[in-house]
């Protein structure tokens, strides 16, 4: 008999937070204020990177590539606050997916490579700040984002879920789906409602290919 799941991990933009490609467009407007040129599959390769590494890997080698990252990653920040101002929206049926998993004793965390600071922001443009879920953990609060496990095991520390066993991870990006094998979750899950679709995923180590996050409490309701 399969153990039960005790904390459903998600990601924001893509998973839980419709992303209509105000991210990508945040990305290349930031980059070219700097006037670095990249094309829509350079970004797309490292959706679900911490965003700040993400910036790094698309700057050219120079001595001073550091410092030009940390001034594309604060006009990223400013970039992406005026994309999403006003239009921050779940993904449907995400908000009712949460709060059905919560009703069932399932713990749901978020996780995301935004900062603290991004993530707040569109935390309080949702309404999800206080008592939506259990906790939010962010790419600058770990050693190091997907995919690397460190966001999933810190989600596990901050809800009290000792085994990985009992944990389900979910995001649109194959980063997401290689954080969560990395991690040895018991459901490693895409979603097919943000940045990759079926055919960029299905090569990836994965248990389920949903086409969002609204299905997850009947996957889970069914596991035995």
């Amino acid at each position: 008999m399969a153990e039960k799941i005790e904390l459903v991990v998600c990601d924001m933009a893509g998973t839980t937070v419709r992303d209509a490609g105000q991210v990508p467009k945040a990305f290349t407007s930031a980059l070219a204020a700097h006037g670095i040129a990249v094309t829509p599959q350079a970004i797309n390769s490292l959706r679900g990177a911490s965003k700040r590494l993400a910036i790094l890997n698309l700057i050219p080698e120079s001595p001073d590539r550091q410092a030009r990252s940390e001034q594309v990653y604060a006009t990223f920040v400013q970039h992406l606050a005026e994309v999403f101002n006003g239009t921050v929206e779940p993904v449907p049926g995400a908000r009712e997916a949460i709060d059905t998993l919560r009703s069932r004793g399932v713990k749901v965390a978020l996780n995301t490579g935004f900062d603290r600071e991004t993530t707040d922001l569109l935390l309080d443009a949702l309404r999800w700040r206080e008592g939506v879920v259990d906790a939010v953990v962010c790419g600058d609060e770990v050693a190091q984002g997907r995919p690397a496990p460190y966001m999933i095991f810190r989600c596990m520390e901050a809800t009290g879920v000792v085994s990985v066993h009992r944990v389900a991870n979910a995001g649109d990006t194959v980063l997401d789906l290689q954080a969560g094998h990395n991690a040895g979750v018991a459901l490693n899950i895409g979603v097919l409602s943000g940045a990759h679709g079926r055919d960029q995923m299905q090569p990836h180590p994965h248990s389920h290919l949903l086409e969002s996050v609204a299905a997850i409490p009947e996957l889970i309701a069914r596991r035995v």
